[in-house]
């Protein structure tokens, strides 16, 4: 059975986060991320080099976690959990990524700190289904 477009478009997402922000794979990333690509993200230098240099900068306890995806044409957004980089608590974020020609070319995210359960006004957990237990 043949994938239709915004399941190849996911699946693109999830394996370039995948090979950049877990496995490290730098070489192997750049297939994923055009050289041309544009970074509206106001935590992250320009380009694909600006993303990359970021990710090298990271500890090697740098993790990403994809929760709910959805693809819409040529956007992705990808609701995921960063951890383990140096900062006192988890980040939460929502990721968009414009696709072109089987390239990651966009991004635009909204970022937000991980809240514990005793910050919770919701009693739920902003990711998964436990809360974060920070030291």
């Amino acid at each position: 059975m043949s994938q239709t477009k915004q399941e190849r478009s996911k699946a693109l997402v999830l394996e370039a986060f995948d090979t950049l922000f877990n496995t490290r794979d730098y070489v192997g990333a750049e297939r994923y991320w055009s050289p041309n690509y544009i970074q509206h993200s106001a935590h992250i230098a320009p380009g694909r080099e600006g993303l990359f240099d970021l990710v090298k900068s990271m500890p090697s306890t740098l993790k990403y976690e994809a929760g709910v995806i959805v693809a819409d044409g040529d956007f992705v957004i990808v609701h995921g959990r960063f951890s383990g980089f140096g900062a006192p608590v988890n980040w939460i974020a929502a990721d968009i990524l414009r696709i072109e020609d089987g390239v990651l070319v966009e991004h635009w995210d909204v970022i937000q700190d991980e809240a514990t359960q005793e910050q919770s006004k919701s009693g739920r957990p902003m990711f998964g289904e436990s809360f974060p237990v920070y030291r």
